[in-house]
This record gives C-alpha cells, sequence and structure tokens, in this order.
C-alpha cells in the first residue's frame, strides 16, 4: 500500500468517525433533557406550566406522550406549533422526550 492509499484511508476513517455516534454520548443522562429544553418556553421549566395552559407535561405517562408526541408529527393532532416541532425530531427523539417529562415530579 502507498502513501497516497494510507493517508486517503486515514481521511475516511475520521470522517466516518464524526459521522457515526458513540454509544458513550447515546447515554448521555443529559441528552433527553437537552432535547425536550426545546418545549421550556411554552410547557415551564422541566414541563411545569404556570396555570395549566398549555397543559404541564411533568409526571405525564411516557407512553402517552409519546402518542400524542407522534400524532402531533403525522398530522393526526392539530395544534398551532406542536406539529413543525414534533416534524423535527426522530421518533427515537420524540421517545426520549416523552420519557424525560414523564420522570420528571409535577
Amino acid at each position: 500500500m502507498n502513501i497516497r492509499w494510507i493517508g486517503a484511508w486515514s481521511t475516511i476513517a475520521l470522517l466516518a468517525g464524526a459521522v457515526i455516534p458513540l454509544p458513550a454520548q447515546a447515554q448521555d443522562p443529559n441528552a433527553a433533557r437537552a432535547l425536550a429544553a426545546t418545549c421550556f418556553t411554552c410547557h415551564g421549566t422541566d414541563g411545569r406550566s404556570v396555570g395549566g395552559v398549555p397543559p404541564s407535561l411533568a409526571g405525564q405517562g411516557k407512553n402517552s406522550l409519546y402518542q400524542q408526541l407522534k400524532d402531533f408529527k403525522e398530522g393526526k393532532r392539530p395544534g398551532t406549533i406542536m406539529h413543525q416541532h414534533a416534524k423535527g425530531y426522530t421518533d427515537a427523539q420524540l421517545e426520549q422526550i416523552a420519557g424525560y417529562f414523564a420522570a420528571v415530579k409535577p
């Protein structure tokens, strides 16, 4: 193998490492909260809204929250802005968000 090929393979390996997430990154304990933080503006810090409008998310069931988010994403549930937000996430990310709020004490 000549030097050019070694350099090309090194570059490919570096790029692949930048694109493929490491398992340690996927297990970041703050990852779900970071995703859910976009909800805090409307639904309150950690999903505890003031006055119940919009509804508090803290402490709701994970499966119920996940299904609601999926329904917004798929256009099955009407909303003013939620369908736009939900479309910005993968299903796995929506599940993480739902799990985060389900774990927060109301």
